[in-house]
């Protein structure tokens, strides 16, 4: 069995030298090294960030979609968007485990894990694209992928819908850093705060901040719903993230003219750093969890609006953070409910799609 480094950098092709990450191909052939888990692929989640902008190039054409993530595989042997620079994560059943690794993971050939770790940085060889789930991002594949030995992964729980627990692991950084950086009595502001991960970051949010007030900024109908039933915020803001004067005017109002302590960016769409920065206090703290985040444009727009704020990189990794995801869901009946019911609407509007695009392609 061949010896792999320890941060996958045998995997990369091109530039030399580069590590999987940011490296722009990698060699994605389906054997393992002594230290690689090689997995059998059930299903991608891609990222909220990724998905959006592949569906905007498809037009919303699944044959489409398909194309593009084949393309992305093929070109760079790993679903690493070059627009976004985002992922995902996968799950799968476990195929081979390296003779280097074999005393050292908790896990047995076929359980089936979810990785941790982005699909930009993981080695993915697609044999075929079976089902797009156009509401949720989530696509059912046969193929292979590789684990290097520092990459993570969590086991599926055996109490939570695998669907549920996908979701809910895809964006388990989110609740886990939230849990880090807010103090009781703060005040908190999430934008985005009605889908995945904005919801997680609220349920969380809430109960750090304690006597603290939570404001939701959520422009969906559905999302506010979603809100209005997870009931952790103190208001919802129905105010378009893009706009930075409109969201911190709304922000003030709903926090009786102060501004936030804590900012926590989780939209998919780009061009919100300003308004996560103008929400904040002066030695205030934002996160910036979404993907869709220019951080030259963070870090340049609080230099140019003179605003002294800390500046977060959403790392989607802290330790125990899949442990405290599913602890929350356990723990939170109402989060639990509405993720449940997420994925059954994803399922739903997935096949009125199907069926109106069966019937256009019979005209």
């Amino acid at each position: 069995m061949r010896k792999g480094h320890p941060y996958g950098l045998h995997r990369v092709l091109d530039p030399p030298g580069a590590m999987p990450q940011p490296a722009w191909k990698l060699d994605n052939q389906p054997v393992c090294y002594d230290n690689e888990l090689l997995i059998d692929v059930e299903r991608l989640s891609i990222d909220a960030a990724s998905f959006t902008q592949i569906r905007m190039e498809a037009n919303d054409n699944p044959e489409r979609v398909a194309a593009i993530m084949r393309r992305i595989v093929e070109e760079r042997g790993k679903h690493h968007n070059p627009v976004t620079g985002s992922g995902g994560m996968l799950v799968g059943r476990v195929a081979e485990i390296g003779s280097a690794l074999s005393t050292r993971v908790d896990v047995a050939v076929g359980e089936r894990i979810a990785t941790l770790v982005s699909l930009s940085l993981t080695p993915l060889y697609l044999e075929d694209i079976v089902d797009i789930q156009m509401a949720s991002g989530q696509v059912t594949v046969r193929g292979k992928a590789v684990l290097f030995e520092t990459g993570i992964f969590a086991k599926l729980p055996e109490d939570i819908p695998e669907a549920v627990a996908l979701a809910v692991l895809d964006v388990c950084g989110a609740s886990a850093q939230t849990a880090r950086i807010v103090q009781p009595g703060q005040h908190v502001v999430v934008l985005g705060a009605g889908g995945k991960s904005g919801l997680t970051v609220l349920c969380q949010a809430r109960r750090s901040a304690g006597n603290g007030r939570v404001v939701a900024v959520e422009t969906s109908p559905e999302g506010q719903a979603r809100i209005a039933q997870l009931g952790c915020a103190d208001a919802v803001l129905a105010v378009d993230a893009t706009l930075p004067l409109e969201v911190m005017a709304a922000v003030e109002e709903a926090l009786g003219g102060h501004l936030a302590d804590v900012v926590i960016n989780c939209v998919n769409v780009p061009n919100t750093e300003l308004s996560s920065i103008l929400c904040a206090k002066e030695h205030g703290l934002v996160y910036f969890f979404s993907m869709a985040t220019n951080f030259a444009a963070a870090a340049l727009g609080a230099e140019g609006v003179a605003k002294d704020v800390e500046l977060h990189i959403g790392n989607g990794y802290c330790r125990g953070h899949a442990d405290h995801a599913i602890h929350l869901l356990r723990t939170t009946p109402e989060l639990l409910r509405i993720f449940e019911e997420k994925v059954a609407a994803s399922r739903t509007k997935d096949a009125e799609h199907l069926s109106t695009t069966l019937k256009e392609a019979a005209k």
